[in-house]
């Protein structure tokens, strides 16, 4: 497998928050030779994002061509990608938001199914307090919210979600693919009901396909859309939501369009 650019792996990279995992750090062609700074895409579930040998499946997401295809047509100068690999056993603990679960004994609920508590908020608080930190202070980073994003698919745009509502003045925009809204009854919904910051400083991506489990996530989107609209965020100014005919919940599906939440983000402008 060739990778474009260059991959730098951090093995086991040590938390006093949450257990050691591998973080990728993805730099773009052109960046080993130049001085550069780069806005940062912070992503779940790392292991997926680069090596068909290592993803869920077989299948990666293809980042770095992704990127590459956006800047060898001129719509983007580039970005370093941060993959966060997952710890297996506790990814849907690391990625379920702790303060959606609000009503009644939810986190009980949650943590008889999920085998203990939510540790998104420590999950979070690792990304925000130690890694992007490290990140900042080892690669030529744009550290400042307008330049420092975050994305995943599935619980991972859950995840996504809950960093920007919960630090946005980290995060200028949040890329949430195939978002699993479906998690503990769809709590999030209410969740960002009341915690989404106020427009014009975020953009908000969101995407669902219509074959496998994306099947069932486009009533909770609708409800998520018009939260959105309430807010005062306009559609493709600031949030773009898109349907994909046909698309199934599966690394194949989003490796074919992540470019469409790249460049939203990174340029603010539609594919």
């Amino acid at each position: 497998m060739e990778i474009l650019g260059t991959l730098h792996r951090h093995t086991d990279f040590a938390s006093a928050l949450v257990a050691p995992r591998n973080v990728d750090v993805w730099l773009p062609p052109g960046y080993t030779a130049g001085s550069t700074a780069y806005p940062v895409v912070y992503m779940h579930d790392g292991q997926n994002l680069f090596d068909p040998a290592l993803a869920y499946g077989g299948v990666d997401w293809g980042l770095d061509e992704a990127v590459v295809r956006l800047m060898q047509a001129g719509q983007i100068e580039g970005a370093i990608v941060v993959g966060i690999w997952n710890t297996g056993d506790d990814r849907w603990r690391e990625y379920m938001p702790r303060k959606a679960l609000a009503a009644p004994g939810a986190i009980e609920r949650f943590g008889q199914e999920a085998g203990g508590e939510p540790l998104s908020d420590r999950y979070l608080e690792f990304l925000v307090g130690e890694l992007k930190p490290f990140v900042d202070e080892h690669y030529r980073t744009l550290p400042g919210r307008q330049h420092t994003f975050v994305m995943g698919s599935s619980m991972g745009g859950l995840i996504s979600l809950y960093a920007l509502c919960e630090y946005p003045g980290v995060f200028g925009g949040a890329g949430c693919l195939s978002t699993h809204w479906p998690a503990a009854g769809g709590a999030t919904i209410d969740y960002l009901q009341r915690a989404l910051p106020a427009p014009g400083a975020h953009r908000l991506y969101f995407d669902y396909g219509t074959e496998t489990l994306d099947a069932e996530y486009e009533p909770y989107q609708q409800r998520a859309d018009a939260i959105l609209r309430a807010a005062g965020y306009c559609p493709g100014v600031d949030w773009l939501t898109r349907r994909v005919e046909g698309a199934e919940h599966s690394e194949r599906s989003w490796r074919e369009r992540v470019h469409i939440p790249l460049l939203f983000l990174l340029q603010g402008r539609s594919a």
